[in-house]
């Protein structure tokens, strides 16, 4: 039996924590043993508590850079995979890939997998800070015995980079078989008969939900839904009480897809930085009309023809042949 410890920076609810969740509790269990450790806590150590996961707080381990804590934080790993002397380390988001693939080489850990849940260096930064990210994004792929991305976008930059792109291999995220409620919760949030356009996720800048509230502003028919939470949240509000749109544009705060996706007559994802987005295929699997940005995966979830590539069995069937 092989023992594989996840590490991820976060542990609230996004992309990255679904999929660390859904490999975490889905693999094998008379082949795997499975850990799961992460930085700052949420309800993905909360679901993997129910599930009966072991888990791990990296309590020195934030998003923000700041070498006291980084140092701090490569130590606890070492300490953490030099105890637990996993034979898979799987790596996921930027800092904990960094961190955890140089104390995992240190530790000698025998197999070091780090995804991508879309590059880094997409986001809107200055040319300095994007070009510090990709050579840090690098080194992670160095340190790594293979580079997972979720979408062919980011596979061709992968590819791409010295050294690392023959260890690279693209794996869609997957979804399992969907079961829709009623969408109410959003419905009753409006006046009847209104057409609700709505997006989910995180309230963040690569969100990007001020360009929903923005396009409200001009249209004075559309009626808009932001279901999640975030540090967005207050700069949101006010933008939304400024324009006087509080009738018309609603914060949801967090609820699962399976419960408003209903509720919706087009779902809009305005994001300027994406990997495979889990909600994406959630919104085309309950058969709305969608408008996005073209950015990361999203094309090739749009313009998939077979909807089976991004199935969670497909996900965990590839993952394996990685594992092994």
């Amino acid at each position: 039996m092989k023992k594989i410890l996840y590490l991820i920076t976060k542990a609230n609810w996004g992309g990255a924590q679904r999929y660390v969740y859904d490999l975490a509790t889905n693999l094998p269990k008379d082949r795997f043993e499975v850990r799961v450790a992460f930085g700052t806590e949420g309800l993905l150590a909360q679901k993997l508590e129910e599930k009966g996961v072991q888990t791990f707080s990296i309590k020195s381990m934030h998003r923000d850079i700041s070498l006291t804590s980084d140092v701090s934080s490569f130590f606890e790993l070492l300490t953490l995979f030099r105890k637990e002397k996993p034979d898979i380390v799987h790596l996921n988001s930027s800092k904990a890939g960094g961190i955890g693939a140089l104390a995992a080489r240190v530790a000698g850990v025998p197999k070091i997998i780090f995804t991508a849940h879309g590059w880094p260096f997409w986001e809107n930064r200055s040319t300095l800070a994007r070009a510090l990210i990709y050579l840090f994004s690098w080194l992670t792929a160095v340190l790594s015995d293979k580079v997972i991305t979720v979408s062919d976008y980011d596979l061709k930059v992968a590819k791409e980079m010295l050294f690392v792109g023959h260890k690279a291999v693209r794996i869609y995220n997957g979804i399992g078989e969907q079961t829709f409620g009623s969408g109410e919760i959003i419905r009753q949030s409006f006046p009847k008969s209104v057409r609700i356009t709505g997006t989910i996720g995180e309230l963040n800048k690569n969100k990007n939900q001020i360009a929903l509230i923005e396009e409200a502003r001009k249209n004075p028919d559309m009626h808009v839904a932001i279901v999640g939470d975030g540090e967005d949240r207050r700069f949101l509000i006010k933008k939304i009480e400024e324009y006087n749109l509080d009738d018309r544009v609603k914060i949801i705060g967090f609820n699962w897809a399976s419960n408003v996706l209903k509720g919706f007559d087009v779902f809009a994802l305005p994001s300027i930085k994406e990997g495979l987005p889990y909600v994406l295929l959630e919104a085309k699997a309950a058969g709305l009309p969608i408008v996005a940005n073209r950015v990361g995966g999203v094309g090739e979830i749009l313009d998939a023809k077979d909807m089976s590539e991004f199935s969670l069995t497909r996900m965990l069937e590839k993952t394996l042949t990685v594992y092994n």
